[in-house]
């Protein structure tokens, strides 16, 4: 094996976004990196970005060498981005298109290999662009800062422009199994068809794992994509859909002695073995079927991730993604308490305390729609809170660190409701 050059340069050595991302994308070591400077001794280019937009204040990677794509990573899906993005990124796409976008004064990184290695060996997009049927892939990459929770997010582009899909990058132990279970759903959401109001999902079109990565490769989303507005009210027939999947309703059933209840019950159990914390979830999980002993709810799927960004509208069809939080045998109304939870704790920047109070807001208001009564209302709003704190648990007991807008006020919200 050819070893890694020693270049200055290299900005997988950095401890910012730019670090973290070159060396989950770039992490095999006969890829050389080096900015602002030709490939080192004995290696060819294989690829060039431009950093946007600079070093120090990194967030786009922009593939170079074919202005058609180099455009369309800069305005493909521009309608779901906030508006200031949105301009930025229709300028410089303008410049892309025309072929200019050397002018700007971004820094330039260039990817080299070996003479006698080839790209669909080692780089990530060659690899793709092989399972893709031979296409010669140009990649665009987010920058974001350093989190074990992130994950890359290619957006692979064909020479002319075409959106060829989009590449998520499981590189450690929580992300690997994030990037898995989404994998998972999309597969199987790929048997659900007919179903009215259904929203249409993107299908999975590979799943690989090597080198300690794990890599789903999604069909991109409909050019014509438009963004949920952030007020509008939830699409309940939409929810009812991915809970029931095109089949009947379940009968109620009370949640003790539910799988859903079991299996709440062993992911406290395994949070108590390492964590005073986990000791605490699993009193809230006794508390909490104490406290709904005898109250019957219908079970589904959920999504698992119902925000308004995760949603949007083509040809007059709803259209998800990101469904990595995807999972069966959950009560029926945990995507609306969600919806409500993310909407005050992430677009209004609300506590934890403020979020639970709008799920039951959320609930109370639009749980009808569903078939909840007051009882069952209440269920899904304490059930769904103990449930997100356990996602939390499982991120962190993975490696990805607490979420600290959530942890620890987030079980002390919990405590406090079932205690009364």
């Amino acid at each position: 094996m050819t070893a890694r050059p020693t270049v200055s340069s290299d900005p997988r050595s950095r401890r910012d976004g730019l670090g973290w991302v070159t060396r989950a994308v770039f992490g095999d070591e006969r890829i050389a990196l080096t900015v602002g400077g030709p490939p080192p001794s004995g290696h060819r280019a294989a690829a060039r970005y431009a950093v946007v937009p600079s070093l120090a204040r990194a967030r786009f990677l922009l593939p170079l060498g074919a202005p058609r794509a180099t455009a369309a990573s800069l305005l493909a899906y521009n309608a779901l981005r906030p508006r200031k993005v949105r301009a930025v990124r229709a300028v410089l796409g303008v410049l892309a298109r025309v072929g200019a976008i050397d002018l700007a004064p971004f820094p330039r990184l260039t990817v080299s290999l070996p003479v006698e290695v080839a790209a669909d060996e080692v780089l990530l997009a060659g690899q793709l662009g092989a399972v893709l049927g031979g296409s010669s892939v140009y990649a665009a990459c987010g920058v974001r800062p350093p989190d074990p929770n992130h994950k890359p997010t290619l957006q692979l582009f064909a020479p002319d422009g075409r959106a060829l899909g989009y590449a998520k990058v499981g590189w450690n132990v929580a992300t690997r199994a994030l990037v898995t279970a989404e994998a998972a759903a999309l597969r199987e959401l790929g048997t659900v068809t007919g179903v009215p109001d259904h929203p249409v999902a993107p299908r999975l079109l590979a799943e690989t794992a090597a080198g300690g990565q794990v890599v789903a490769l999604v069909e991109p989303l409909p050019p014509a994509v438009r963004g949920v507005a952030a007020g509008a009210p939830p699409r309940v027939a939409a929810l009812l859909a991915v809970a029931r999947r095109g089949s009947p309703p379940e009968p109620p059933r009370q949640l003790n002695g539910s799988p859903f209840l079991v299996r709440l019950t062993v992911e406290a159990e395994r949070a108590a073995a390492g964590s005073p914390d986990g000791a605490r979830a699993v009193a809230a999980v006794t508390a909490l079927t104490r406290r709904h002993d005898g109250t019957a709810v219908e079970f589904g799927h959920w999504h698992g991730d119902w925000v308004p960004w995760n949603l949007g509208v083509h040809a007059g069809r709803l259209v998800a993604w990101d469904w990595e939080h995807s999972g069966p045998s959950v009560p029926l109304g945990f995507d609306l308490a969600h919806d409500a939870f993310q909407r005050a704790l992430v677009l209004r920047d609300e506590p934890a305390v403020a979020a639970a109070l709008a799920v039951d807001a959320h609930l109370d208001r639009y749980g009808a729609e569903l078939g909840l009564g007051p009882a069952a209302r209440g269920l899904v709003a304490d059930a769904y809170l103990l449930e997100l704190w356990l996602r939390v648990w499982r991120l962190a007991d993975a490696g990805a660190g607490w979420n600290a807008a959530l942890h620890p006020a987030l079980l002390g919200v919990i405590e406090k409701r079932l205690s009364g």
